[in-house]
């Protein structure tokens, strides 16, 4: 089976795990934490980086830190892993559902402006599988209306909008580096700021609230979000070939689009002029099929040896969101129901691709 993701490992991961071991710092101290944050914020061109234990704490956190809470709404897009509505009901805050873009499947600055209230105090842009939302009008509809501006670059690390990181151009971001991320530590995720008080912030509430200049005493309730030195040391390894990692990633996604670009009835991401999609996951749709009909496209995939997942569900079509404030979400559902993630893994072979590929076109040729 070849599956649709699964971590590189190939450098010096087990080396430094190792040395985070023999040194018994294997708790939330120890020398690759503060390397990995330094590592981290100077490829994404930030001031600050937090290591934390996952991307969904780190949403959270950011949220915490913008006093976002009871009676705030914050929009973001329905169409989108759950993590990111998660957080926002963590707070207490009301999350509000945006439509997508056909074309980049990412949220629409036309829905979010529709959908801004007097309540309205946040806007969370997903850059969804690795493409890059239209920071550009979300950032002026935000600045119009004094809003703040998380991105969600779980998905998206070393994608870049207009020569700047997906990731750096928002108040705070946040990233996720679990096993399926192009940048992995197991679990665990980023904070990132230019802004050095709510970076102080987010420190502190991320190791239970206790004062950095009085051990033991605690200012406020904070949380234990805290990164392993242990997962930090995969971190560095992993930084030491993030430009090969992400490298990877583009040339199989030229690789798949070169291949399926006439396969009738298939249509993928489009991303924006001048920015860069690094395909966290190399997705597409079945152009007019149910859920169902996409379903059974899979069953067919994965008798060939294929794996594949459907994309996101929408988040109002699930329990904890049911009936939440939405736009017409009317593209969202086509994607939601037609999608697939195809195997998107930097281990994967050229031949595996043109094997893919090949057994795509059979199936919908002969539908």
């Amino acid at each position: 089976m070849i599956p649709v993701s699964e971590p590189n490992l190939r450098g010096n991961e087990l080396k430094y795990v190792t040395d985070a071991v023999e040194s018994t710092w294997i708790s939330s101290n120890g020398k690759y934490i503060d390397r990995f944050e330094q590592l981290f914020s100077e490829y994404n061109g930030v001031t600050h980086a937090i290591a934390v234990s996952n991307g969904t704490v780190a949403l959270h956190l950011a949220l915490m830190a913008l006093d976002i809470g009871a009676g705030d709404e914050v929009i973001v897009p329905n169409l989108t892993y759950i993590a990111t509505a998660n957080a926002v009901k963590y707070v207490g805050a009301t999350p509000v559902f945006a439509e997508s873009e056909i074309s980049t499947w990412n949220i629409s600055p036309e829905s979010i402006a529709r959908l801004i209230t007097p309540k309205t105090k946040a806007i969370v842009p997903v850059h969804l599988y690795g493409n890059p939302c239209d920071m550009e009008q979300i950032m002026k509809i935000a600045s119009g209306h004094r809003l703040h501006v998380v991105e969600d670059t779980a998905e998206a690390l070393g994608s870049t909008f207009h020569g700047k990181k997906a990731g750096s151009i928002g108040v705070i971001n946040t990233f996720s580096f679990y096993g399926n991320k192009t940048l992995t530590t197991g679990e665990g995720g980023m904070v990132v700021t230019d802004n050095d008080e709510l970076a102080a912030r987010i420190r502190l509430l991320k190791g239970q609230g206790m004062s950095t200049t009085k051990r033991y005493w605690f200012e406020e309730t904070g949380f234990n979000y805290r990164m392993t030195n242990l997962q930090a040391a995969i971190g560095c390894a992993q930084m030491e070939r993030i430009e090969e990692l992400v490298g990877i990633k583009v040339k199989n996604a030229e690789r798949y689009n070169s291949l399926l670009k006439d396969v009738s009835g298939i249509s993928t991401q489009k991303t924006l002029s001048d920015c860069l999609n690094t395909y966290w996951m190399y997705s597409i749709l079945l152009d007019g099929f149910s859920s169902a009909q996409r379903d059974e496209f899979a069953e067919k995939l994965r008798g060939d040896g294929i794996d594949t997942r459907p994309l996101f569900y929408l988040m109002t079509d699930m329990p904890p969101f049911e009936g939440g404030r939405k736009d017409q979400c009317v593209d969202a559902e086509k994607m939601a129901n037609s999608g697939l993630n195809l195997p998107s893994s930097t281990l994967l072979t050229e031949e595996n691709i043109t094997y893919i590929a090949e057994r795509i076109r059979f199936h919908k040729t002969n539908i």
